[in-house]
């Protein structure tokens, strides 16, 4: 799939088919969130990838908004140094993890990490040195046949500004 064509399909899916994602597909996905642009060059990134269901339904009661993790195949966790931009760059390899996600037909949701209260909960459920900052969980499986809510867009004439406002 061409980028351009991923970023247009792309949209928060909830609801997940009971296909498990191979590990070589998920080590892709953390491959390309890896590459993704990164301020001074630090690389503040760690990703852990969750496929157990037991830790996925934990996830899932600390974070309001991603009770359907209980669903997901598998979840990506995105955590970054205390870095200047740490939170720039763990949402540049989060966009990149959705996008690749969704070039293999893989549906993937974004909850929130940073600064919720639930962040440390989620470090120390994975392990993570108290340093890191969560910056992102990512939901993914692959979709159960139903589309994802398609939301009306401002279209580019609405939203585009030549020089000044």
């Amino acid at each position: 799939m061409e980028l351009i064509e991923a970023i247009k399909r792309r949209r928060s899916e909830r609801s997940y088919g009971n296909q498990k994602i191979e590990r070589g597909t998920l080590e892709e996905l953390v491959d390309a969130a890896r590459l993704a642009p990164t301020a001074r060059g630090e690389e503040p990134w760690e990703f852990v990838v969750i496929q157990s269901e037991k830790t996925l339904g934990r996830l899932a009661d600390f974070a309001p908004n991603g009770a359907f993790l209980k669903g997901a195949a598998a979840a990506i966790a995105v955590f970054c140094r205390d870095t200047t931009y740490y939170l720039e760059d763990g949402c540049a390899a989060t966009e990149n993890i959705l996008l690749a996600a969704t070039s293999r037909d893989i549906g993937s949701c974004w909850i929130a990490g940073d600064k919720k209260p639930y962040a440390d909960k989620v470090r120390e459920l994975l392990g993570g040195p108290s340093g890191m900052k969560l910056v992102s969980l990512i939901a993914l499986g692959y979709r159960s046949g139903a589309e994802g809510l398609k939301k009306e867009r401002r279209s580019l004439a609405d939203v585009i500004h030549w020089g000044c406002f």
